[in-house]
């Protein structure tokens, strides 16, 4: 976990180079912090805001939102900023409630949700949860028009050959995937390296979210002491706060508070899921992405319904 970390840092005066935090250092503010993750500057809002930018899109724009979030650390994050997002573009919260940690049962929060009859549903779960909350939603025949926004553990391909089909139709954040528009120079050979290991190591076989961006880590950790020459912490933070790195993620600029200077967070859409086979979630034809619009690779099938069909 970096939160806990973070006041250890703190407290002893290191970098700390964090791996998938959420806004971690927004109450701190500490110098040598810096955030491996696509956020951006505004880490409680990049979570779901391409999911806010796709709905505002449509025409004609749907107008109520649900939000379902873990009462816990990045539910928290996340959900403030789903509330931000639906501020910003004129959207009707209708139902705005957490869950427990621990929860297991959730048909009686997916009937509660689709009581409230809203147009679009932001998710803010932690793995089980996701899977859990999606299972519910096929159980109880719920079809919004959009739904997803901040599940965490669906990146995971373990995760999505559990849930199979039960993702058409989600859109959710993803941090990386290999389509054509982000294939960073030496990405696609560490990930043939790793595959080959990881049949024999029983990790993720596909090793899409995680395992690029624990490289990577390591890479912004050696380009700071290689142009320092040295591992005092604080040179090698007062590097890094003013140069660029260069990894297999692709390029990354540090701004304030340590998150990135740009976001550059993926929503996508998960499409044309028949069975739990493995190969289909290396198609990126079945996992087309939506925002930002630089790395974007297709349309939103919209509302949700067409893409189950």
């Amino acid at each position: 976990m970096i939160a806990p970390a973070l006041p250890v840092a703190i407290q002893k005066n290191k970098l700390l180079i964090g791996l998938f935090g959420t806004a971690v250092n927004a109450a701190f503010h500490y110098p040598n912090y810096f955030s491996m993750n696509v956020n951006g500057p505004d880490a409680k809002r990049a979570v779901t805001a391409g999911l806010f930018d796709v709905a505002a899109a449509q025409n004609p724009k749907p107008k109520t939102v649900a939000i379902v979030a873990a009462d816990a650390e990045f539910g928290r994050n996340a959900s403030d900023g789903a509330r931000e997002n639906a501020g910003l573009h004129g959207f009707t919260i209708v139902y705005d409630r957490s869950y427990p940690p621990g929860t297991t049962d959730f048909a009686p929060v997916v009937r509660a949700v689709q009581a409230a009859d809203p147009d679009i549903v932001v998710i803010c779960s932690y793995p089980l949860d996701s899977v859990g909350i999606l299972r519910a939603v096929d159980e109880v025949r719920f079809l919004p028009k959009l739904l997803g926004g901040a599940m965490v553990g669906v990146q995971s391909s373990n995760l999505k050959m559990q849930l199979g089909p039960l993702l058409n139709g989600v859109v959710n954040y993803e941090s990386w995937l290999p389509a054509p528009t982000m294939q960073f120079p030496g990405v696609m050979e560490f990930l043939s390296k790793y595959q080959e290991r990881a049949r024999a190591e029983g990790t993720d076989p596909i090793g899409y979210n995680m395992p690029p961006w624990g490289y990577a880590d390591l890479q912004v950790l050696e380009q700071a002491i290689r142009a320092t020459g040295g591992i005092e912490d604080a040179a090698l933070a007062a590097h890094l706060r003013v140069n660029a790195v260069h990894t297999i993620v692709g390029d990354i600029a540090f701004g304030s508070d340590g998150e990135w200077r740009e976001s550059r967070m993926l929503q996508v859409q998960y499409r044309n899921i028949r069975g739990n086979a493995l190969a289909q979630f290396k198609d990126m034809d079945n996992q087309v992405i939506l925002t930002p619009a630089k790395f974007k690779t297709g349309e939103v099938i919209y509302p949700m319904a067409d893409a189950k069909r």
